[in-house]
This record gives structure tokens, sequence and C-alpha cells, in this order.
């Protein structure tokens, strides 16, 4: 027994107009609903979840500082400039040749990452580390040597650690260096397609400036999905918490200036640079006006002035209107 498999022209038309004439209402409605979807980057991450990376970041630049600035023994500033999607072919192109680029292992998660320190950072660091002061360093820039690898491996260690702690709260991620290189082709962890979460930094160490390019592959990012922004979400208001408990504490223990002060009256200067002892001056005042009470020579309450045995106080009557 044998089955036709093979529709002829005329059926096959017959099929089209009949589906054309039965799509229902709701399929039309979802079909107003579509959006452009690119197959070259099946991996990009949505704008929202690029902001929380720019906020985890931006938090990180400042721990960053703190850390190279003790351990370079100098004043260190670190700037976060952009946080972008790029494809890793566009990410390597952008980077100087020679430079120090390192692989880094991303563990638990399966891939690695890539860090990038521009010579104008290595060679004044590495002077720096040397015994030197930064400012001589070479402005014609080479290759680093093997020993300047070790050496520099310790500024990357730093860099790594404070990126664990930072994401730490998002993801048990341990950032550890697997090969350094001094040229950007020779970095092949990703295919040339495939996109990647470029993060900017500006580092500042004296008198010398340059990048360092963070640059982790999109689909671990977002891999992470909604619990990376739940997590910073819980991070920012945690630190945000213990910003104001430090604050509180060190403001209790300030010392402050209170005074009262009794305003109104006014006086010509020529009459003030002839008074002489024994001179009285009415204020024009009633005793029923309160008093303007001072913190540090500011205006906060108002409040009326009394005696107390063989003193005077004021009794804060409530705060001073702007």
């Amino acid at each position: 027994m044998s089955f036709e498999t093979q529709l002829s022209q005329e059926e096959i038309d017959r099929l089209f107009r009949e589906a054309g004439t039965t799509v229902p209402e709701e399929g039309k409605a979802a079909a107003k609903k579509s959006f452009s979807y690119d197959f070259r980057r099946p991996d990009r991450i949505p704008k929202e979840q690029l902001r929380s990376i720019h906020l985890l970041h931006d938090f990180f630049a400042r721990n960053l500082a703190s850390s190279l600035g003790a351990y370079l023994r100098a004043y260190v500033v670190v700037h976060l400039v952009s946080v972008e999607q790029l494809s890793f072919a566009e990410f390597l192109q952008y980077l100087p040749t020679p430079t120090c680029i390192s692989t880094i292992g991303m563990k638990p998660l399966e891939g690695n990452a890539v860090l990038e320190l521009n010579p104008s950072l290595v060679f004044p660091m590495l002077d720096i580390l040397l015994g030197g002061t930064g400012k001589n360093a070479m402005k014609e820039f080479r290759e680093i040597t093997e020993i300047e690898q070790s050496i520099i491996e310790g500024v990357l260690r730093i860099v790594l650690h404070d990126l664990t702690e930072t994401w730490r709260p998002v993801s048990e991620i341990n950032f550890s260096i697997e090969s350094t290189e001094t040229q950007p082709q020779l970095i092949q962890i990703l295919s040339p397609n495939e996109a990647i979460v470029a993060i900017g930094f500006e580092i500042t160490t004296g008198e010398n400036r340059g990048m360092m390019n963070f640059g982790i592959p999109s689909i671990m990012v977002k891999m992470l999905g909604q619990q990376f922004e739940q997590q910073w979400s819980i991070r920012r208001k945690t630190v945000n918490e213990e910003e104001q408990r430090v604050m509180q504490r060190i403001v209790n223990g300030l010392p402050m200036t209170l005074d009262a002060r009794l305003e109104g009256g006014t006086i010509r200067t020529a009459d003030l640079l002839q008074l002489e002892a024994g001179d009285v001056l009415t204020f024009d005042i009633p005793l029923s006006r309160p008093v303007s009470v001072g913190v540090n020579g500011r205006c906060k309450f108002q409040g009326e002035i009394i005696v107390t045995g063989k003193n005077r106080a004021i009794v804060i009557g409530g705060r001073e209107e702007h």
C-alpha cells in the first residue's frame, strides 16, 4: 500500500488561503506586540540590568581606590567610565598593543573573563613597586617581561579580590588569574561575535593616568538573571544603612557650640565707635519676644531666657523657621 506524500501547487495555495482567513483575533493582537530580535546577538542583556552592573562597579571603583592606594603607598583615584555591550572582537580591537591582558577564571562558573591594564598604568606601577616615584616611567611602551609580569600580578590580585567581594552578594564567584599575555589577539576565550559586557575604569596614580578594562561574557551575566538585580538592590540598602550607622556614631561624638542671640537692635557705625564704659543701649525688644538659639553659628531653634538660681538659661520653644 502506498500513500501520496506530495501536495500539488493548487493544494498548497488553498491551504495558505485558508490559513490566512482563519487567523483568530488573539493571534492578530499577539502579532502586533512582536519585537525585533537580533539572531547574531542572542545573549544581549537588558538595559535595566546594565544599570545595575553600573551601580555595582561604581561601588567597586571606590573600594579599589583605597585598596590600590594602600598597596602602592600612593594616591590613587579610580573612576568608572563606561559599561556597554560589545562583540568580543570589538572589545579586543579597542585595546592597545602591546598591553597587559589576563584571562580570568570565574569558579564555580564555567568560562572566563578578561582583565586588561594599559601600559600607561603598568609601567608607573612597576616603578613605584620597585622603589621609584612613578614619575620617570618610560613613555615608549614595550612588552613587559616575565619578571615584570610576576610583579604586576600583585596589583591584579588586589583588583580581583575587590571584584570577588563586590560580586559576593550576587553570586559566590572566585575571580582568579589563569594566564597573562601582551597581545590581545592571543586571547581566544570567546568567538569574535559573542557579546561581552565591557566595563572601563580610569585609574590615576600621581601624575599618571590610564585605563583598566574588564570584560565578562554577557551570557554569564544573563544566567544570573533576576537574582542579580534583587541582590544588588539588597546590597545598596544594606550599604546605605551601614553608612548611616557609621555616620551616626561619628556625629554623636562631635562637640558643638550652643549660643542664644537677641537680634533686632541696630546702631549707626559712628555711634558704635563713640561708645564708652557706662553707656546704655536700648534694643526696643519686648521681653516676651523669643530669642534665636544657634548651633555652631547657625540658627536652629527659638527659645525664652529664664533664670535658674544665679544662672540664666534658655527654654527651647521650637525650631527656627526659615
